[in-house]
């Protein structure tokens, strides 16, 4: 019972501590708008994301060991649940990225977040397989318009503010949603609460980032001013085509773990005693981790971190299977968690360096791409596992594909044609 009351401590400390700031941030900004404004902004992004992804779309992870044991799932279907959802995120991508947007960006990220925490919360209502598959499609697709104009109002605004080094605070949001909702589910499975009650207490924390989100992201569009122009032409093109190929390796690499790793630990007497906390470690590792791998591309340069954010990564994805030890898979969800939001916004950042057109255009091929590999990846896993009824093949098939990425990146890269994030 004590370790029950500490999680929700936990909890409620998380979300009031972003309150207070949200709120403070509010306050101040009639007294410096100048200086508050793009903070404003960068923390409205956090939420954001932390809502529509970190709750929104990673929460499947720790509560699919409940839906196992309580509604019945296979491993397959498992992985085709989770598919369903990154093909929705798939779609969206492409949608936002080449969709007109009537109306403007900011009054779909208000939607979509809108979206994303009702699908989340009727995950708890619904009883029927199908539905669960449909809702989940549509919550893919919601978290790739939060994901797709959170990303380009905010990147855009920051970097006419020559403030880009604050997308750290924006793209740490999945991070901070994903230590939020493992403290929900551990708190509330302490608490006697079914699968049902966690997506329902998903839903509505997820909800509450709207509100968030609605005052501290502002609802104009942008100056752009205009275009800018990069150097290097066809060699750029070819390193653009080839990041987008490498971040969709990437989205393959990383999902298997990231989706089922909490079973992979329950399923394994030696290390059952620490599923509590591996999903926990995966966000508290993603907190930071933006803003770390930012510092490191200041000296490194962009290319040469995500090369070796893609390196660590990997590495973690094969001790998670390759080591039956509470500590090495520990070390493993900490690897996962401290690479791939950092990879994510690395590559964005990247690609939109690369590109003289909208952020939103170059941002939504980035991510239609990562969906198209986490839509193949959970259920490739799962249907793999049948093969010697462990994860060991797909987590390694996985581990071997963010090597390839990195090599993509590494024998593409276009000295000096995108500078580091300032």
């Amino acid at each position: 019972m004590p370790r029950c009351y500490s999680e929700w401590a936990i909890l409620f400390f998380l979300i009031f501590r972003y309150a207070a700031i949200a709120i403070g941030l509010k306050m101040r900004d009639g007294m410096d708008r100048s200086a508050e404004r793009p903070v404003r902004m960068a923390f409205g992004g956090l939420i954001a994301l932390a809502a529509a992804m970190g709750i929104g779309r990673f929460v499947y992870t720790p509560i699919l060991p409940f839906m196992e044991a309580g509604y019945g799932l296979s491993k397959a279907e498992a992985g085709v649940l989770a598919s369903v959802n990154f093909l929705g995120y798939l779609i969206g991508a492409l949608a936002a990225a080449f969709m007109a947007a009537p109306g403007g960006r900011w009054r779909w990220l208000v939607g979509a977040l809108g979206v994303s925490g009702l699908t989340t919360a009727a995950m708890g209502v619904a009883d029927n397989y199908l539905l669960f598959i449909a809702l989940r499609f549509v919550g893919g697709l919601a978290s790739a318009f939060t994901l797709v104009f959170s990303s380009a109002l905010v990147l855009d605004r920051l970097a006419l503010l020559g403030r880009g080094g604050l997308s750290a605070i924006h793209f740490a949001g999945v991070g901070t949603g994903i230590a939020i909702s493992a403290v929900l589910v551990s708190g509330l499975a302490g608490s006697g609460g079914d699968w049902r009650a966690m997506w329902l207490a998903s839903g509505v924390l997820s909800l509450t980032g709207l509100g968030f989100a609605l005052a501290l992201i502002p609802s104009g569009e942008p100056d752009q001013g205009q275009p800018a122009q990069t150097s290097g032409g066809d060699k750029q093109n070819g390193t653009l085509a080839a990041l987008i190929a490498a971040y969709g390796l990437f989205g393959f690499g990383y999902v298997i773990t990231a989706t089922f790793i909490t079973v992979i630990v329950r399923e394994d007497p030696a290390l059952r005693s620490i599923e509590p906390l591996v999903w926990l470690v995966v966000g508290i590792a993603a907190v930071p981790s933006v803003a770390a791998w930012v510092y490191l591309s200041k000296t490194m340069g962009l290319a040469s971190a995500l090369v070796a954010a893609l390196i660590v990564e990997s590495a973690g994805v094969a001790l998670s299977v390759l080591v039956s030890h509470p500590l090495a898979v520990i070390v493993a969800a900490g690897l996962l968690g401290a690479t791939f939001m950092a990879i994510t916004a690395l590559g964005l950042v990247y690609a939109r360096g690369l590109s003289s057109r909208d952020a939103r255009r170059s941002v939504g091929m980035m991510t239609a791409a990562f969906g198209l590999g986490q839509m193949i990846g959970p259920a490739f896993a799962g249907y793999a596992y049948g093969i010697g009824d462990s994860f060991l093949i797909p987590s390694l098939s996985a581990a071997a594909a963010l090597l390839v990425a990195a090599a993509f990146i590494h024998f593409t890269k276009a000295p000096g044609a995108v500078t580091p994030v300032r």
